[in-house]
């Protein structure tokens, strides 16, 4: 029997649990259940090893175009060879137009694209070095300018590939497993959003990404996309629903300066290593992810971030007055410190009989909150819903529909406040930025897959003054964005 107590002392009225006595019996059965949930099962473990093998049959990754051409795009048998030998490789390009219609910075269309190559190598198999793997991937970038950058004007990702064109390092890392393969280190060159705060039915959209409230919040954006950076990251599982996480990075990937970031990181090759450290957690829990399940699948996610270098303040100056007062020395006053807690749910509502875990139909949401007086961002949300495969005649075909809330700082609101107060101009308001999108992405063949999608940005940049107004302090309007997008792999 459990009892509940209430700490006096704990403002958020935490709750102890307390077993009470009643016999050593009941107490055995309590500890083997707990042992039990929390033990590794084997044979679970292996069966899934055993599906990861299949999808990269021959050495072809799943869904790659490779199998639609003569000889599985490998006539001479070397990537086979490769293969077996421990070394797998894959290519994915992805090409995209994406035009402003209306509102925004100005109208118009940008081409953009990005050849990713991926190498990854077996070393138990390749070298005899038991458990260790690695893994290095490169993009060379290309467009005639960004969709953000140069047509709206707003920090949500539009599209998950854009950034500055050139060729550019992103990950290189290697992989240790032990404990019969429940716990792995990995060291190297990392990102962190393809580990932390990741939705996975929330990537089948173009505008998924890094959430904005960690790339408003951290210096240069944090280790994601187009950026890697040095650092260490820990997994353990258990058994075959629980995964716990943890990573340590170097807290700015491209450095000080005035520079756009990624100019001055610009080929992923820095490597730096002496800035305050960005620390990540995450714990998840997953039901129902083999393909043999019938249940509706899942996974909860809970997690944290804390950077340990200095912030500015985002109102006041280090004498407390407002950075907007004309009497301030317009030097931020610096807080020491800075983090985060967040959330991610995916849950399948309909699962198809025969269905995989991605199949039917399936919800998600992610949610995030920061302090306000030292971030531009403190509170996120998203979420949306995606169809897989309920088109008769059309078993790959996707859509769905998603939106994306970022709250700005109440201290960036008074800021502006103050500045209207102190010069007498009105000015916008920062309050937020939401994204509303829709997209439907039809399979021509394996590993071919086309988008479309509609996007509608309500208060670009969190509701700033539009530069190329000739009305002042008019805000930038709310955007549309029509966007068409092919990936092949191969």
């Amino acid at each position: 029997m459990l009892r509940r107590q209430a700490d006096g002392h704990d403002p958020g009225h935490s709750l102890k649990l307390v077993l009470r006595s009643s016999g050593d019996l009941r107490r055995c059965v309590l500890l083997t259940a707990i042992l039990f949930a929390c033990m590794k099962t084997a044979s679970a473990q292996e069966e899934l090893e055993q599906e990861r093998e299949a999808e990269w049959k021959n050495g072809i990754p799943p869904q790659s175009i490779a199998t639609s051409l003569p000889n599985n795009g490998d006539p001479g048998g070397v990537r086979k060879w490769l293969s077996e030998r421990g070394l797998t490789y894959s290519f994915v390009l992805t090409s995209e137009s994406l035009g402003n219609v209306a509102g925004g910075l100005r109208r118009g269309a940008v081409f953009q694209g990005r050849l990713e190559t991926i190498v990854r190598a077996d070393l138990e198999k390749m070298a005899g070095l038991h458990g260790l793997s690695f893994f290095a991937n490169a993009f060379e970038i290309h467009n005639s300018g960004g969709v953000r950058r140069d047509l709206t004007g707003s920090f949500t990702t539009v599209s998950s590939i854009e950034a500055l064109a050139t060729l550019r390092l992103s990950e290189l890392w290697l992989e240790k497993k032990l404990l019969n393969d429940t716990f792995s280190i990995r060291f190297g060159q990392l990102i962190a959003d393809s580990d932390f705060f990741v939705s996975d039915t929330s990537t089948f959209f173009m505008n998924s990404g890094w959430p904005s409230i960690l790339a408003l919040n951290l210096p240069n954006d944090g280790p994601s996309y187009p950026f890697a950076t040095p650092g260490v990251r820990v997994r353990y599982e258990p058994n075959k629903q629980i995964v716990l996480l943890a990573g340590l990075y170097n807290g700015d990937p491209a450095g000080p300066g005035p520079e756009e970031e990624e100019i001055k990181n610009r080929y992923g090759v820095n490597f730096r290593v002496q800035d305050p450290p960005l620390l990540m957690g995450e714990a998840q829990y997953k039901y129902n992810q083999k393909k043999s399940d019938t249940g509706l699948a899942g996974i909860l996610r809970v997690g944290f971030w804390h950077h340990f270098g200095g912030f500015d303040s985002q109102r006041f100056d280090n004498a407390r007055l407002s950075l907007a007062n004309p009497l301030s020395n317009g030097i931020p006053a610096q807080l020491r410190g800075n983090g985060g807690v967040y959330g991610v749910i995916d849950q399948q509502i309909y699962r198809p009989a025969g269905g995989g875990p991605d199949s039917g139909v399936s919800i998600f949401s992610r949610v995030s909150a920061s302090p306000p007086d030292r971030n531009r961002a403190q509170f996120y949300l998203d979420g949306g819903i995606v169809f897989n495969g309920m088109l008769p005649g059309r078993p790959d075909d996707r859509f769905g529909a998603t939106f994306i809330y970022t709250q700005m700082s109440r201290d960036l609101a008074a800021l502006d406040r103050d500045t209207v107060f102190f010069t007498g101009m009105s000015r916008p308001i920062r309050d937020y930025e939401a994204t509303l999108a829709l997209a439907y992405q039809a399979q021509l063949v394996s590993g071919w897959s086309v988008q479309a999608e509609f996007q509608y940005i309500v208060h670009p940049g969190g509701h700033i003054p539009d530069p190329t107004s000739a009305i002042p302090g008019a805000a930038i309007k709310d955007a549309a964005v029509f966007a068409l997008r092919s990936v092949i792999t191969y």
